[in-house]
């Protein structure tokens, strides 16, 4: 446990930006979750393995995407802008509940010639951020088509949607909200949840990847509980069991 840095702790449930940009109105951990989470699994690199969930950052070019990710995983905001090639990822780990979790945060390329490669790491997303920039509108009219291509990927799941309007600190208050307008609509025709974030002020940068990272971990043990694996603890480690192999029910601690 001790040679484990973990960048951040979670012991709470990260709402919505607001209720009305929404389609996850859960506001608090299943109690599923909570129980399951009561064996404290850190520290234990098999349980570890268990809780990984893989989020991708997509949209146009020069929308922000590189910088929302150096943002929250670098604390660093960098003017000098140099286009992404290819695909590059982050791991940020947490421990929520007690249990140690992450997320493999994915910066694709937003240039056509570079469309081939990123797609073909879109496979597997937990989680969808499409991203524009809250001061070029034409980039919000793409997210459409960004968010196609990237469910065109992922077939076999449902990942979590965030439409995400970047460089907040570009417009004013009144451009600001009637933009959001017609974001939180688009959000809703996408049946995905929306932020408005700032990378060059931090404005709520924390708070999206908390948010994401609660909502993806729930789901994950949920699945976990679901496929019947049993978090049984052996000595001070913990072994995932199958339980359709033993004919036994989950063991759990009583909240």
């Amino acid at each position: 446990m001790e040679d484990i840095m973990f960048d951040r702790v979670l012991n709470k449930f990260i709402l919505p930006y607001n209720y009305e940009s929404t389609p996850y109105l859960q506001n608090n951990f299943s109690v599923e979750t909570r129980q399951q989470c009561n064996y404290k699994a850190i520290g234990n690199n098999k349980y570890d393995g268990l809780t990984m969930s893989k989020v991708i950052i997509i949209g146009d070019t020069s929308v922000g995407k590189t910088c929302l990710i150096n943002r929250y995983c670098n604390k660093i905001f960098d003017t000098n802008y140099k286009a992404t090639i290819g695909v590059d990822f982050q791991i940020e780990k947490f421990v929520i509940l007690g249990v140690p979790y992450s997320l493999q945060i994915w910066d694709t390329a937003g240039q056509e010639r570079f469309q081939s490669i990123a797609q073909s790491y879109y496979r597997g997303a937990h989680a969808i951020v499409v991203c524009f920039d809250l001061s070029n509108y034409e980039s919000l009219m793409h997210a459409k088509k960004w968010l196609k291509e990237a469910l065109n990927a992922n077939t076999n799941q449902s990942p979590f949607i965030f439409l995400v309007g970047s460089k907040k600190d570009l417009i004013n208050n009144f451009t600001y909200k009637n933009i959001k307008t017609d974001a939180v609509k688009l959000a809703k025709e996408l049946n995905a949840e929306f932020w408005g974030v700032s990378s060059k002020s931090g404005y709520n940068i924390e708070k999206l990847f908390s948010r994401i990272a609660v909502l993806t971990f729930d789901l994950l043990i949920k699945t976990i509980i679901k496929d019947e694996v049993v978090i049984k603890p052996i000595g001070n480690k913990l072994v995932g069991i199958s339980d359709k192999a033993n004919h036994q029910k989950p063991l759990i601690n009583c909240c």
